[in-house]
């Protein structure tokens, strides 16, 4: 065979096994699509969950108005986190799945994968405050008004909505979705739905768009990477802490973000694009990571 052409089954070979190797599902059905009428059925039953999901979401502010002695985030936190967690075991099991096959299931190595992604979450929060600070011309002041008290709630709580987030988006729905329509698509649907809640939940449309869909981009690859929900549990919580801590939340934080004159515009434009540079690198390793187990496995199957 001439040279060029065996160059040229070479590289379309590697380009077949890209391809192919993204439309796996790992460890529902390797290398299996669902076929059928059973399409259909998975299909419904993912959006059932989600309709489930966002009402149990949406009950629990009324549960959290019964208990006035205590935070109504941290009371939503317990109620909707736990309650999702319960529909995660009955759709699985209606599924004839198992707990471990969405990577909801808690094993030995689960706290340590935690750790490894809530360190790698305040990484990513102080790259993006490394940018802001750089190329936005902003300082922060500390806030008078927060305590050791509001910081301990404030771990809890967004630990607690990390937990619901990801069991009511990355697990179940996007591993099933996985198993329909490949990684990519089944990626961006459950992006969009993320971004829809969040505008339900009263963001803005951009908002919802550049900042939480790009954020379930990555917190979903790094479920798919790892096989689990450990690491994007603590990915997300340590985002949303550490973001609130240095004043990127609406809410007052540890500290509060003052653009110096004549920057708001510029600092607002940095942060956007600061956060899309370090969720879409974020997302390229995770992804890089999937395309090397993958790899690994190929050369040992």
């Amino acid at each position: 065979m001439p040279q060029g052409l065996r160059r040229f089954h070479a590289t379309r070979s590697a380009w077949q096994r890209l391809i192919e190797a993204d439309m796996r599902v790992y460890p529902i059905a390797p290398g299996v699509m669902e076929t059928g009428f059973r399409q259909w059925r998975v299909l419904g039953r993912v959006l059932l969950f989600m309709i489930a999901c966002a009402v149990l979401l949406a009950t629990s502010t009324p549960i959290a108005q019964a208990f006035p002695e205590l935070r109504p985030e941290l009371v939503i936190g317990i109620v909707a986190s736990i309650g999702t967690f319960v529909l995660t075991v009955i759709f699985v099991r209606w599924a004839g799945l198992t707990l471990e096959s969405v990577g909801a299931e808690v094993g030995r190595g689960s706290p340590i994968r935690f750790v490894l992604g809530f360190l790698l979450g305040l990484l990513l929060v102080a790259l993006h405050v490394a940018i802001l600070g750089f190329a936005g011309h902003v300082l922060w002041v500390r806030s008078d008004s927060v305590g050791v008290l509001d910081i301990a709630t404030a771990t809890v709580v967004y630990l607690l909505l990390s937990c619901r987030e990801e069991l009511a988006f990355h697990g179940y729905p996007l591993r099933r979705l996985n198993s329909l329509l490949g990684l990519w698509v089944s990626q961006f649907i459950v992006a969009l739905v993320f971004a829809l809640e969040h505008v339900a939940g009263g963001s803005t449309w951009v908002s919802a768009i550049f900042g939480a869909a790009v954020g379930s981009l990555l917190f979903g690859m790094a479920s798919i990477a790892t096989r689990g929900l450990a690491v994007p549990i603590g990915l997300h919580a340590a985002w949303n802490l550490g973001d609130w801590i240095h004043g990127g939340k609406d809410s007052t934080g540890l500290w509060h973000q003052v653009p110096l004159p004549g920057f708001r515009d510029r600092a607002d434009r940095v942060g956007m694009i600061g956060y899309l540079v370090v969720m879409i690198s974020a997302t390229l390793f995770f992804w890089w990571w999937y395309r090397r187990t993958i790899d690994k496995t190929e050369v040992w199957t």
